[in-house]
């Protein structure tokens, strides 16, 4: 059986605001199953933005994990990404899990993968999934040459380039700030 897969991820800090936003579609091999899932939640009071790629069990599954830790860590984001990546990757049930997580506050981006990758990103700008390389290049050109654009723009922008490109991405978009 196909797994439900493919999104398209971007998050972006600039100039004092993060915004995370991802796409709404989901596929079952090359069909779409769903064009308006939401892949972006909020945690701690609205404090932290999370977005998610993947399995959606799976992201579901880690998205849990990674509340415990912020809570366990008192909002610490990094210290609560770093705590999730080490037992993702040496837990038994954890490491089946195959899912991506980009997390955000005001201040720090990070990329949080299986492989035990905690990623602080070049140019505060992140992005995972199936058009994630396409709404990257996107953001960043718009980051480098447009700077009077505010975060959730840039992220929209991107989104909806990749959009344009990638089959596995849609115009369907969801975009948390901070």
């Amino acid at each position: 059986m196909n797994k439900i897969h493919a999104t398209t991820v971007l998050a972006v800090l600039h100039n004092g605001e993060a915004a995370i936003g991802a796409d709404g579609q989901a596929t079952i091999g090359n069909t779409v199953a769903k064009s308006n899932v939401k892949k972006i939640r909020k945690l701690m009071d609205g404090k932290i933005i999370t977005g998610f790629a993947g399995s959606t069990a799976d992201a579901f599954a880690l998205l849990e994990k990674f509340e415990e830790k912020l809570t366990a860590y008192s909002g610490n984001l990094k210290r609560a990404a770093i705590e999730l990546a080490k037992e993702w990757r040496t837990d038994r049930y954890l490491r089946r899990l195959e899912a991506m997580m980009v997390v955000a506050s005001k201040t720090e981006l990070l990329v949080i993968s299986g492989t035990g990758d905690v990623l602080e990103p070049d140019e505060q700008i992140a992005a995972i999934g199936s058009g994630g390389m396409y709404a990257q290049s996107a953001a960043l050109a718009l980051k480098r040459h447009a700077p009077h654009l505010t975060a959730e723009e840039i992220v929209k922008e991107g989104l909806h380039i990749a959009a344009d490109i990638c089959i596995y991405t849609n115009h369907n978009l969801v975009i948390e700030k901070l």
